[in-house]
Parts: C-alpha cells; structure tokens; sequence
C-alpha cells in the first residue's frame, strides 16, 4: 500500500528520516526530475544547454531522461563542478556568459534557464532562444516568488544601470511587502531589488514580455507551481509535439494543491528565516549585554582600588602628622573614665 519512501507497520519513521534528511530549503532542479522526464518523453530531444549549472549533479538528469549531450554554461565554475562534469563525456562545460556565449555552442533542443533571476538577464536569454532556435522547448526555474517579480543580481555592475532597479542586501519575506534583513537575504552572494512589481522587474515579468512579443498563438506557457515555480515554454508549431507536452504537464499545470502547498512552504520558511534572525540579534545583544557588564564591573573595580588607594594614603598621612597627639588623646579619655567612676561611687555612697 505504501512506497519505501513513507514505510511501512513494520517501518512506521522511514517518512519522518526522510523529512529530516531533506534539506530544510528545496530549491534544486534536480526535484523537479520527474516533470523533466515526462517533458524529454514527449519532445525527445537529443541537445540540452543548460544555463546556471549548480553543482553538475542536475546535468546528468537529463541524459538520464534521453539527451545525447548537455552543454553546460558556467561564468564561474568550481573545481568540484569541474570534476563531476569531466567525468561524463557527454557534458561539456562552456565558460562564459549567457546569452553572449550561446553562439559559440550547438543550438539546443531544450534550454534549460537557471542562471541570473533578473529581468534584464532573463529576457535577453529569450529574446535570442525565440529569434535562433524558435523550435527549442524553454525551461526556467524561479518564475514565482521570491524572483518571478524581483530582480535578484549576482553582479549588478555588469548590467547597464538603465536596467537595474534600486537594490540592496535586505530580502523579501511572505510575511510583508517591503524587505527586510531577516528575509530571504544573499549573504554577501547576490542583492535584491528593493521594491517588487512593475515594468521590467523579474523572471515571469521576463517570460510575459518576450512571449508578447512573438507572433500570437505561437508558443504556450505551462507553470508547475511549486519549488519556486518552474515554466516551461514550447512552440506551437507541431499539434503532435504539442499535444503531448500539454499531456505530459497537466498533472502538474497550474495545480491548484501545488500552489498552496508552495504557499505554505514559503511560509513557514521565511517564518524560520525569521526566527533564525531573531536568535542571532538576541545572541549578539546578550553578548553586548555581557560586555557592558564586564565593563561596569572593571570600572567598579577601579574605583574600589582608587578608593582603597586614596584611603592608605590618608591614613599614613594622618599617622605621620597626627593633628592632636594620640597619647594625648589616650590619656584624656582615661582620665575622664576615671571621673566618671569617681562620680558614680559618691552618689551611691551619699544614699
């Protein structure tokens, strides 16, 4: 009745290992596997470019699900990328920046985007898709929040500053409209565009506006809510092609139950993010607390010492020039001892 994944009567934790082996973020492509198979099904491509490759490890997918070649496009490709790709001959590794690299590599049958989530980015990517290979199917990962309608850049100063909005480290969360700092923030990675929303802001903005402009009627576009939002563009021209991919996607186009799962994952995870920042301002106000207190207390210390200080040295000084004789003064109050005494005795004695 059950997958090994959720267990079994005899095996009742295996879904609950698996949910805490998971990361606590989904955000790879590679989760998406089965969506990309059913695409590779029913369009059979033999060339895949992909662009924004994260470790190599989602590359191979796709000649899992049928693809001749991969040609993976990388500004700045790690040793460890370097290694997992080198060691299947049917990856290559471009190096470069897209779409400017894009000549200089076999067209693709299916682009897959995931590199730069900003508008500008984004839809010179598709400008030269739609113009070259105008048959190629599309695929392009954050097309809903937090990207689908802000900008995100990894390195704003190479884009012309005409196209970049006003940006900073602050990210966005579900839980308001402006950013924050304890939002989905970049860590020194990338910036965000600080407001949302209007012209030429964002990936599905990106996706709108190319579609619109190409003939009416020629491409159709799928989007499989979840993860982030993954869309998927394919031309028109072929009913059969077409037909299948419409096949292939409905399970997940537009599922009203992937929505609001999404929803209530980027819910609960900007709320984590939340927390997560709350907990380290609290620990650096408590340890600001602590240093204050150090402080106080060396300074209170500093003051006892002075006092102790100034208080020897009065002491010695009154010891060394005694303003009355201390002999003196010892010998008055035995005196006046004495009388009183005296005194006491004659009044009893006078009774």
């Amino acid at each position: 009745m059950t997958t090994p994944e959720f267990g079994d009567r005899d095996d009742p934790h295996a879904q609950a290992r698996n949910a805490r082996n998971a990361p606590l973020l989904l955000h790879s492509l590679t989760l998406f596997s089965e969506v990309i198979g059913r695409i590779f099904a029913a369009a059979r491509p033999a060339t895949v470019v992909e662009v924004g490759v994260e470790s190599g490890g989602a590359s191979s997918i796709y000649l899992d699900h049928g693809a001749d070649d991969v040609y993976c496009i990388e500004s700045s490709p790690t040793e460890e990328m370097r290694n997992t790709l080198a060691a299947n001959a049917n990856l290559h590794l471009v190096e470069g920046f897209s779409p400017e690299i894009l000549d200089s590599i076999p067209n693709g049958d299916v682009y897959i985007l995931d590199g730069d989530h900003n508008y500008v980015t984004v839809r010179r990517e598709l400008d030269w898709i739609l113009a070259k290979v105008p048959d190629a199917i599309v695929i392009l990962h954050d097309v809903l929040w937090p990207w689908g309608r802000r900008d995100l850049y990894y390195n704003a100063a190479a884009i012309d500053t005409d196209c970049v909005h006003e940006h900073g480290d602050d990210g966005p969360t579900v839980w308001h409209d402006e950013v924050t700092p304890a939002g989905f923030v970049g860590l020194g990675q990338f910036t965000v565009a600080t407001e949302a929303g209007g012209e030429g802001n964002g990936v599905l903005t990106a996706v709108e506006d190319a579609l619109a402009a190409q003939p009416q009627g020629s491409h159709e576009f799928a989007l499989v809510p979840a993860i982030f939002g993954l869309g998927i563009i394919y031309p028109t021209g072929d009913p059969d092609r077409v037909d299948r991919l419409r096949s292939a996607l409905e399970p997940y186009s537009d599922s009203p139950l992937l929505a609001a799962m999404e929803n209530n994952r980027i819910a609960l995870y900007t709320r984590v993010l939340a927390m997560q920042y709350e907990m380290a301002a609290a620990a650096v106000n408590r340890d600001e607390l602590v240093h204050q207190l150090d402080r106080q207390r060396d300074e209170h210390h500093r003051e006892i010492a002075e006092l102790q200080r100034r208080h020897h040295n009065e002491m010695a000084a009154l010891r060394a020039n005694p303003p009355i004789s201390i002999r003196n003064v010892t010998r008055r109050a035995a005196r006046k001892a004495v009388r009183g005494v005296r005194g006491v005795s004659r009044g009893r004695s006078a009774r």
